[in-house]
This record gives C-alpha cells, structure tokens and sequence, in this order.
C-alpha cells in the first residue's frame, strides 16, 4: 500500500526574480555557519525567521571554474541538523521507494529536477558564465532517487512549492529558529563593520550536529572536486 502524501502547506508568495546580493554581514554570517569562507554566493536565496541567511544561491560555476551543480545551499546549522537526523532515520530510502510507487509524486519530482536546472541556467547567466552541461546532476538525487534531503530543503526554502520532498523535510525539521539566531549578532557587527566576510570562520555552535551531508556531497569549500565528486 503506498503511504499517504502529507498536505500541501500554504505557499508563500512566489520569489523574486533576484534575490539580493549578500552584504558583508550576510557573507560573515555565511562563513560562521560554515566554519569556512564561502566561496562563489551569488545571492541569498532565503533567510531563517531570525533574519540570518540560511540559504544562499551559489554560482554553477566556482571562481577557479570548477563546475558546482548545486545552486541552493543549506547552511544553517541548526537546519542542517535537523535534516541530518531525518536522513539518519532512513526517510531518504522510503522518499525514493514513493517514487517508484506514486506516479504523481514522480511528476512533481520530475518538475522540480526542470525547475532546479532552469534556475541554474538563470544564475549562470547572471553573472555571465558558461552553463554546465544538459549532463550535469542537478542536486538532491533529482530526478529518480533522493540522495541528499539538505540540497531539496534548499531547493524548497529558496523556490517555495517547488520541491515535494524538500517540503516534507522542512516540514518535518520543525522550528529550528525558536532558540534564536546560530550565530551572535556581536560577531557579525563587527565582521561587517570592519568590511570583511571573517579571516578564518570559527564553526558556529550548532547543538552538537555533525557536518550535514550536503557539505560532503559537493559544498562549497575550498579543494571541492568537480561536479559529481564525493567529498570525504
């Protein structure tokens, strides 16, 4: 018997075009939640109720040409967790056991994949760079199985009602927001007040998660491989 879909949640307003460009501020929050310097941001793509980004749009395409296929990133901390541990119960096997099941979750899974590489084509000719082949993932496993619910969780943040199991995920995380913002305002006034992102990012304190797997995947770090490379 195949497992009933959760409902819909009530969508926001469709986003923007472009989204802003990240401040120093935002570009030192980033680095805090990375516990390194970002590379490539092009824009942040969302922000946690806290008002700190916690998705961010990154170039297809990194400043030394290495090809990154993962335009939405998650990188809150505490979001991050949350989502790591939904993964660690094994709800990524189930997502893509759904999908052989549910015609119509396969379909909304397949426009999410055409949405999420039209994005990229966008943000690629945004900041005047080569697109990455019609060959290249797009993020998450999309379109035929689930690999990483931080990439669809992203997808869903920045692009809301576009991804069925980024919704799901989000849904689930619940309200990682509540216990305030991940990273202390101090640290980031006077990170921006100084004109810069942060020398060497201390990790922010995110309640004991581990590195989320979006990052071992293909984030943005320096020494990343090409698209498709495992990182460990």
């Amino acid at each position: 018997m195949t497992a009933p879909r959760p409902p819909r949640l009530p969508q926001p307003p469709a986003p923007p075009a472009r989204w802003a460009a990240p401040s120093q501020r935002d570009l030192a929050a980033v680095g805090r939640q990375l516990g390194r310097r970002p590379r490539g941001v092009t824009a942040i793509a969302h922000r946690c109720p806290c008002g700190l980004p916690d998705v961010v749009e990154t170039a297809p395409r990194l400043p030394d040409g290495t090809p990154f296929p993962t335009v939405y990133y998650l990188t809150c901390p505490r979001a991050a967790a949350a989502i790591s541990r939904q993964e660690a119960a094994g709800v990524m096997r189930a997502m893509t056991l759904r999908l052989a099941a549910d015609p119509a979750l396969r379909q909304d899974y397949l426009a999410a994949h055409q949405d999420y590489l039209a994005r990229r084509d966008a943000a690629a000719q945004e900041a005047d760079l080569e697109s990455l082949p019609a060959t290249a993932v797009s993020a998450g496993g999309m379109p035929d199985r689930v690999k990483c619910l931080h990439a669809l969780a992203a997808h869903e943040l920045a692009v809301p009602g576009s991804n069925p199991f980024g919704q799901e995920a989000l849904s689930t995380a619940g309200p990682w927001w509540a216990s305030g913002p991940c990273i202390p305002d101090d640290d980031l006034t006077s990170a921006g007040a100084n004109g810069r992102t942060a020398g060497k990012p201390k990790p922010s304190r995110n309640d004991g998660a581990d590195r989320d797997d979006q990052a071992r995947e293909d984030g943005p770090e320096a020494g990343d491989g090409p698209a498709g490379t495992t990182l460990r």
